[in-house]
This record gives C-alpha cells, sequence and structure tokens, in this order.
C-alpha cells in the first residue's frame, strides 16, 4: 500500500509532518510518498539527524505551498505545482493509495472534488470525523464542509458514513440517527423534518432524532447533520473534553492528598486521557471521493500525522468508495418525491 502524503500542509510543516510519515513508514507497513519542496524536506531531515531517506520513503517535488490565506476556490488552479494540487493528481492517475494532508480544509475540499473527483452520483462530499462515546466510537458527518444543505444532501450523507462505520470502524449494521433538538419525530426545521422521513423509509438502520448529549452516550454509530449544525456540535464537544481534562488536572493537583489519589489511578486517567486525544484519531476522513482523503489536524504533529497515515490505511482496506459507488442509486431522491 502507498500514502500519499502533504509535506507542506499544516502548522508544524514540514518538520512534524516529515517525523510522521517516516514513523508511519517504519511501524505500519506502509510505502510513504512524500509531495513538497524537496529541500525543506531534506531540511527537516537534517533537523532530526537523518541523512538518508528511509526505507519505503519517496520524495515528489512539488515546489509551491497552498497558504492558509490563499483562496480555497481558485488556489488549486493558481498554484498547480503545489503539493496540494500534485498529490491529489497522483492519487487521482493512481501512483498512491489514499492521500492525507494537515493543509487548508477548504482548499483540500476544492482540489479533491475538482481533481480526484467525487464519486459519480453523489452530490456533495462530506467530512466525517470519528468521535468518542460511552459505548465506543461513532461517525459525525457533515462536520463543516457544507453549511446548506438538502435532504438529498443528508439522505447520502447517511449512506456515506453507514458504509465508512461498517468498513471501517467493523461495526455491524450501524445505527443512524439524525442530529437534532429533541427525539420526537415532529422536532427541527423543514431541513430535519424532510430528511426524516427520507431516511424512514431508506435501507438504512434508522434509530431516529438524536440529541447531542445522547450521542455522546451512545445513542447511535452514524450522527447525520449540516455542516454547519456539525460543525458547532464538533467544536462544542472538543471544548468540554479541554475543560474536562483541564479541570481534572486543577483538582488532582490541588493538594498532596490529591496528588496520591492521582498516582493510585495514573492508568486510568491515561485511558481516559487516550480516549480524548485528538493526536490518536488523526484526522477526519472526506467521504464522497472516489478516492481516500485524510484531512489531519492543521496542528498535527508528528504522532497525530502518523495516526492520519493509520486511518487511510483503514479507508483505503474497506473500500468505501467503491462501496458507495456500487450503491449510489439507492441515496438519490426521486423526481417525484
Amino acid at each position: 500500500m502507498k500514502i500519499i502524503a502533504d509535506a507542506m500542509g499544516g502548522d508544524n510543516a514540514p518538520d512534524e509532518i516529515v517525523l510522521g510519515a517516516f514513523n508511519a513508514a517504519k511501524n505500519l507497513d506502509v510505502d510513504i510518498v512524500l509531495v513538497g519542496r524537496e529541500e525543506s524536506i531534506l531540511g527537516s531531515m537534517k533537523k532530526l539527524g537523518i541523512d538518508e531517506l528511509p526505507k519505503r520513503v519517496e520524495i515528489v517535488d512539488a515546489p509551491e505551498v497552498v497558504l492558509m490565506e490563499d483562496d480555497p476556490a481558485t488556489v488549486i488552479r493558481v498554484k498547480k505545482q503545489s503539493s496540494l494540487n500534485v498529490g491529489l493528481t497522483m492519487l487521482r492517475d493512481g501512483a498512491g493509495d489514499a492521500f492525507v494532508s494537515a493543509g487548508s480544509t477548504g482548499a483540500l475540499l476544492s482540489g479533491a472534488t475538482l481533481i480526484t473527483k467525487r464519486v459519480r452520483g453523489l452530490r456533495r462530499a462530506a467530512l466525517a470525523p470519528v468521535l468518542p462515546s460511552k459505548t465506543g466510537k461513532f461517525v459525525l458527518i457533515d462536520c463543516g464542509a457544507n453549511s446548506d444543505c438538502t435532504p438529498e444532501y443528508l439522505l447520502q450523507f447517511a449512506y456515506m458514513g453507514f458504509y465508512y462505520a461498517e468498513g471501517v470502524l467493523k461495526i455491524k449494521n450501524p445505527r443512524v440517527g439524525l442530529l437534532n433538538n429533541g427525539a420526537e419525530s415532529t422536532k427541527g426545521t423543514s431541513l430535519q423534518l424532510e430528511t426524516y422521513a427520507l431516511l424512514e423509509k431508506s435501507t438504512l438502520n434508522f434509530v431516529g432524532n438524536v440529541e447531542s448529549k445522547d450521542a455522546m452516550g451512545g445513542a447511535c454509530d452514524v450522527l447525520v447533520s449540516d455542516g454547519f449544525t456539525g460543525n458547532i456540535f464538533l467544536k462544542a464537544v472538543e471544548g468540554t473534553a479541554s475543560l474536562l481534562m483541564s479541570e481534572l488536572k486543577s483538582v488532582f493537583m490541588s493538594t498532596a492528598l490529591t496528588k496520591i489519589s492521582a498516582l493510585i489511578i495514573k492508568n486510568k486517567m491515561r485511558g481516559l486521557k487516550d480516549k480524548l486525544n485528538p493526536d490518536l484519531i488523526g484526522g477526519t476522513a472526506l467521504l464522497g471521493i472516489s478516492k481516500p482523503v485524510i484531512k489531519a489536524h492543521g496542528s498535527s504533529n508528528a504522532m497525530a500525522f502518523e495516526s492520519a497515515i493509520r486511518q487511510a490505511i483503514g479507508e483505503v482496506g474497506s473500500n468505501v468508495a467503491s462501496r458507495l459507488s456500487k450503491n449510489v442509486e439507492q441515496m438519490k431522491i426521486s423526481s417525484d418525491e
């Protein structure tokens, strides 16, 4: 398997990206293509004290860099020799099995749509992070790629999330829920009401509306939302998790007795920290694209980028895009609906 990595994307590029890619090649039994400014990649190797390119790693020179302030709608056409453009073109042409980038989300979405292309028949690609719950994990889709959605978009997101949860997370017949402000079928705006009706008639394992608090409790395996609401949900979860860990640390470090208590439950606390650690999750799958594309966190360190590559490996092995393509007809709304 060969993973194409954007060496120039993200706040900590290229140093942390290079290290994460090298670690992935060593630990994950995978070939890595680092796409970016060759001189910058070699400079990062020098900082790391690495004289020779590791086995199973190659460099493809891409002299231009997509910056966060670049216009996502035009940068793909303007910077044709950027690591993002070159990497996605390689993916399209079969020079790798998946593409991973910690760069601009908007540029990645635009580039993946224009270069690698969506699965034929799907209206939009969607971002689908995996989040922890009381009972395991669940997929949130969409979390920011599409602020304005139609019921058909959400129906398709539900199928995307279903196949991802089934293939990558290995959940049998995943439960699909619709993010809403109440569990009753009459709740929500016209978007939620119309989407509810479509999901109820679908072949999915639809469990109805799901409130935010119940999603974290394990009410569903796939949580469907428009990108605007989904992004607010995601940021609220991230902020709450950060506050929780900070407050717990303050409590346990407050007195000699609580410090002793912290030592006693150290392993349990490490498990909780790992469950909430975004560096171990890695990134977010961009579903609906014809080949696997993973958006790593913009602030990714080496560990996070290695985790994103691990995530890409899982998506390649599950053939999510192929399954979507084979079942796309059931994701469309007929003209009489």
